[in-house]
């Protein structure tokens, strides 16, 4: 006999209900709600099955205080009471049920799973969901959308999300709504490439299906507090470039032959800034962008902070976002070092311009620079190359140095020559110690 099995406490049962209360249960789940003498949920779900909670149950609204609830079943079970947490929908699918795993162990608690609102939503409008991608903002309300926002707010994820997919389905919240989605839409270009359908109190008596909308129309809409949006796109994405752009493709200052890392050395420090898709990058002196805006692309899963002090750099940097549909990139017009110290960590620096702040810069980034990450630097003048092969030296960190010449066809007449381009040296140093 497995007396360890004997001595497991009883499960504690996760439910999944839908706004139509006890009609959307299933007798399993109905009866271990009758049977529960401890009841954990949302104020509102607690309202709605109340009929069906046994009147000498403990009730427990988890509103504003699910860090308590792992402590409430614990509680409960270490006397051998049944527990019972109310959920909405599928509580695997964005709900309480990975929370309680994570803090439970796993033999202490049951799913018993309804249908997702994310699924009865495109089930209203005929959508086939297997191919969505099913995303949240059930996060704090940080506003609406700016354009070049870090990942702490509340519309990053969703952003990205859409970036990289075409059909969704989306869980909002109070704060932000679908009219703020619609806002965001607009403000990142894409307000003409998807189509919108919000599905309002699903299976309550005043559920509502609202579509056929433009996004435009729907940044001024007001729709019900429970709600889930439906975007899908109307247009196809174009296949991208992720990598060696061409120099023309970039907006640029045009003081000789424009203020943009070439194509051939662009390739180079990309390479060596050994970029994942998560990477967290910093672009300091970012004149057009060309540097961090391709790792942004590379960097899918991460993000790109970037530092430029020209204005007009800015502008065509911000000109570069736009027309590159990247969304994981933020942009600071300012003088290195200044507003360093609010980024995150870098997995990996590009330096394109310094502004004469190079050794303190540099020793700045070895200090901040995450484990085995690269900071990768270009120069096309002696003077600052000696700095920071100095500062390197003086600091203990690894370094190496590469000096890059390309030349490029150009037509003579009838014929082709070799036009060398100035000569650039690539400095790539890590923190001393670092293999």
């Amino acid at each position: 006999m497995n007396t360890e099995a004997m001595n497991l406490p009883e499960k504690c049962r996760i439910l999944g209900v839908l706004d139509d209360g006890v009609a959307s249960m299933g007798q399993s789940a109905l009866a271990h709600l009758q049977q529960a003498q401890w009841v954990v949920g949302a104020s509102r779900t607690l309202q709605l099955l109340a009929a069906h909670i046994a009147p000498q149950a403990q009730q427990r609204d988890l509103t504003g205080a699910m860090s308590q609830v792992p402590e409430w079943i614990r509680a409960a079970q270490a006397t051998g009471q049944r527990v019972v947490v109310l959920a909405t929908g599928d509580p695997l699918c964005y709900g309480i049920a990975a929370f309680l795993q994570s803090r439970l162990c796993i033999e202490a608690i049951e799913v018993i799973p309804n249908v997702s609102t994310l699924q009865l939503a495109c089930a209203r409008l005929g959508l086939p969901w297997q191919d969505m991608k099913f995303s949240s903002v059930h996060s704090k309300d940080a506003g609406d959308w700016v354009a070049g926002s870090d990942p702490s707010h509340g519309l990053y994820g969703l952003l990205r999300d859409i970036r990289q997919h075409d059909r969704l389905a989306v869980l909002t919240s109070p704060f932000n709504t679908p009219d703020r989605i619609a806002r965001m839409l607009v403000a990142e270009g894409l307000a003409d490439d998807f189509e919108m359908a919000v599905a309002e109190r699903l299976c309550q008596p005043e559920e509502r299906i609202v579509s056929g909308i433009s996004i435009r129309v729907a940044t001024q809409m007001p729709f019900a507090d429970l709600n889930v949006v439906l975007l899908w796109r109307s247009t196809l994405r174009k296949p991208e470039v992720l990598f060696g752009l061409p120099d023309a493709s970039f907006a640029q200052r045009h003081p000789e032959k424009g203020l943009i890392t070439k194509n051939e050395v662009r390739a180079v420090s990309l390479a060596r800034m050994q970029l994942r898709a998560d990477s967290v990058v910093w672009d300091i002196g970012a004149g057009s962008g060309s540097v961090g805006l391709e790792a942004a692309r590379l960097c899918r899963m991460g993000h790109v902070y970037a530092i430029e002090k020209n204005v007009d750099d800015c502008a065509n940097v911000l000109q570069n976002r736009l027309a590159m549909g990247i969304s994981n990139h933020t942009l600071v017009h300012g003088k290195a070092p200044e507003g360093l110290a609010a980024w995150a960590d870098p997995d990996a620096v590009f330096i394109g311009g310094s502004g004469g702040e190079l050794t303190e810069l540099i020793t700045l980034i070895l200090q901040r620079l995450k484990p085995g990450g690269w900071l990768v630097m270009n120069f096309v003048t002696l003077e600052n190359l000696s700095v920071a092969v100095e500062t390197a030296k003086a600091l203990g960190a690894n370094w190496d140095l590469l000096q890059l010449q390309a030349a490029r066809s150009k037509p003579i007449l009838h014929m082709n020559r070799m036009a060398a381009e100035n000569p650039v040296w690539i400095v790539c140093a890590q923190p001393g110690g670092v293999a």
